[in-house]
């Protein structure tokens, strides 16, 4: 046992005067804090909020958005990318229509072995939340004015196959896997929603927090549940389940 080590166990154990008063030293030495001076500090923290935006939008007008607008067709007009730049991984084409909000958390995945290059098409007033994961496998489109909160997944694409020879061998998932994901104009997703391949879910549509989504939705009703069923229609007023 190291001579260091030795001397922490005897300060711990305070049987002696000298470990008490170290010990003693060292707690007190621990917690020390200055007193808050709020004209000092406040201004202290209204110069570091100010400059960690000023800072924030730099980066995001200057750098973060023109480099992820290179992996977009068209012109994104109004794009807000906040945090930094998502993630594209794959070979997948991605359309972004006007004023859509997209945070750098977000992960786009284009499946890789398919001989048609996987496209995302996202209309207009579109925000999708961080930790959102879409694996394009064939076509994923979101329509006009959806929003997808924090922790989503759209799943169009498994990334491994189900034979477990196959699997082990590193081999590609299958055809029969992969299908299109299709959100309509003004859908809603909750926090931690998964949508499997081949779902659409209708227009108006808003599904519950930690839903699992595998098959269609009609439009204008509230879904939730393992998997997602239909709780009941929406009549426009406001609902408090849904976050």
């Amino acid at each position: 046992m190291s001579n260091v080590l030795k001397v922490k166990r005897w300060v711990k154990a305070r049987q002696h005067p000298l470990a008490r008063l170290a010990h003693a030293a060292y707690t007190g030495f621990r917690g020390f804090e200055i007193p808050v001076i709020p004209v000092l500090h406040g201004a202290l923290y209204a110069l570091h909020v100010g400059l960690s935006n000023g800072w924030g939008w730099m980066t995001r007008v200057f750098y973060w958005t023109p480099l992820f607008k290179t992996r977009i067709d068209g012109p994104a007009r109004r794009l807000y990318v906040y945090g930094g730049m998502p993630l594209v991984t794959g070979s997948v084409r991605i359309r972004v229509g006007e004023a859509c909000r997209i945070s750098a958390h977000t992960t786009i995945s284009g499946r890789w072995s398919g001989t048609r290059t996987p496209e995302l098409d996202i209309g207009a007033n579109v925000g999708i939340g961080w930790q959102t994961t879409i694996a394009v496998g064939s076509r994923v489109v979101l329509g006009d004015n959806v929003r997808i909160a924090g922790r989503a997944l759209l799943a169009g694409y498994p990334g491994h196959p189900m034979d477990t020879r196959a699997r082990a061998a590193g081999q590609p998932d299958t055809e029969d896997q992969i299908g299109d994901i299709v959100l309509e104009d003004d859908v809603w997703l909750g926090t931690g929603v998964t949508v499997s391949a081949g779902v659409r879910i209708g227009r108006g549509t808003v599904v519950a927090a930690g839903s699992v989504i595998t098959r269609d939705l009609p439009a204008n009703v509230l879904a939730g549940g393992v998997p997602a069923r239909v709780l009941r229609p929406l009549t426009g007023e406001p609902d408090e389940a849904v976050t």
